[in-house]
């Protein structure tokens, strides 16, 4: 993107980047207070609701990849009007759908066009904000976090007065299309040059330095973020005994720490630096996991999960940012290709633990997912070889 920008431009752009991560939150977030209805509706069980969702993280995978690629050759708004059309379909197809097969195919739309929305709004704030990425990151995500505390609410809500979990689908229509027909007049800054990458040097490209580090980090942050959000409501109701209500309140107050945290957690990471603000919240997550899991009487705690997890991903993200800003679209691209990655295999590990292990068991998993980013950013940490906040 050009350098210089009308302060008018630069307004638009944000609030426009800002609404996206609300649309994101809310759609992405209405699968878990609903997938008990939707399970017990088309008679599946837990495994096969597992391999449903494993069909949004396969498609926010490819399209983060895909996507990269394409917003340093095309630019960013073709990526973002791609996303509101994914949606658009994904979501039409999952609330008309009963089979498994058309279930896991529409929802595979739908994370296409939360994968294409994953790298357009980052990739704008990165490019509006060089010096202050982190912060204007972690407030965008604040929006993501808002549209994620709603969603359960409002799911909650209709369900406990008996409107079907398709009808709750139909109503996220609304905000997509409102999301689309505004970023469609939205007028975006030209690139001032086209990236040409050869497609056979991109390992070469995403696979230098560090990054692979970076790439284990979010990965398994996802898994567990994802695995909280879609699984919470269900191990609330299913082994502590939660009404619907209550449940789909506790994944709104995770969502709401969530929001709460982004928007405190983006001015203490620019104090205290990338690397170690993650490895704060990072054992902070891991405790709050392991008391409300094992320590009977705790289960308040799990949601609470979500004030340390709340800036994980925007400070890797601006990390990665900060230190490749060479072919940065793509490198982006690839660091949310992994986190699409933690987001496939996390909710579907948790939901084949619970299969054959019971779903206390499988929701365990979410320990071992924070531990893997635990030991990522350590050995970051370490690599680090001068005295820069990293």
């Amino acid at each position: 993107m050009q350098t210089k920008q009308s302060k008018t431009t630069i307004f638009l752009l944000t609030a426009g980047c800002f609404l996206a991560f609300f649309v994101f939150g809310f759609t992405d977030n209405l699968k878990g207070p609903t997938l008990p209805a939707m399970l017990t509706n088309l008679n599946f069980d837990d495994g096969t609701g597992g391999n449903i969702f494993f069909g949004e993280y396969l498609g926010f995978l490819i399209a983060t990849l895909i996507t990269g690629i394409l917003a340093d050759r095309f630019g960013l708004k073709s990526v973002i009007l791609l996303a509101g059309l994914c949606l658009g379909i994904g979501v039409s197809g999952y609330s008309a759908s009963s089979s498994a097969s058309l279930l896991f195919i529409s929802i595979f739309i739908v994370g296409m066009g939360l994968g294409s929305l994953e790298l357009g709004p980052n990739a704008i704030i990165v490019s509006l904000y060089h010096e202050r990425k982190g912060l204007y990151l972690n407030l965008m995500s604040v929006m993501h976090g808002m549209g994620s505390f709603l969603a359960p609410l409002f799911a909650g809500w209709l369900l406990s007065r008996d409107v079907s979990w398709r009808a709750i689908y139909r109503w996220d229509l609304l905000l997509v299309a409102l999301f689309m027909i505004i970023f469609l007049f939205l007028r975006f800054p030209k690139a001032e040059e086209k990236s040409q990458i050869d497609f056979r040097h991109i390992p070469q490209i995403a696979l230098k330095g560090d990054l692979p580090w970076f790439y284990l980090a979010i990965c398994f942050y996802v898994a567990a973020e994802i695995g909280i959000g879609q699984w919470l409501v269900k191990f609330l109701q299913d082994v502590r005994n939660v009404n619907v209500i209550n449940s789909s309140q506790a994944l709104s107050l995770f969502f709401a720490m969530i929001m709460v945290g982004r928007f405190i957690g983006g001015f203490f990471v620019q104090r205290v630096g990338y690397l170690r603000s993650i490895l704060f919240v990072s054992v902070s997550g891991i405790l709050c996991i392991v008391l409300g899991l094992l320590v009977p009487g705790t289960s308040f705690l799990l949601p609470f999960t979500g004030l340390f997890f709340s800036i994980v991903f925007p400070t890797i993200t601006a990390a990665v940012s900060d230190k490749h800003t060479e072919n940065g679209n793509t490198i982006l691209g690839v660091l949310f290709t992994f986190a699409g990655v933690g987001g496939m295999i996390g909710p579907w590990l948790i939901g084949l633990g619970s299969k054959y292990f019971g779903l206390q068991a499988g929701f365990s998993f979410n320990i071992l997912f924070v531990l893997v980013l635990l030991v990522s950013v350590v050995i970051l940490l370490k690599r680090s070889s001068n005295g820069q906040k990293t």
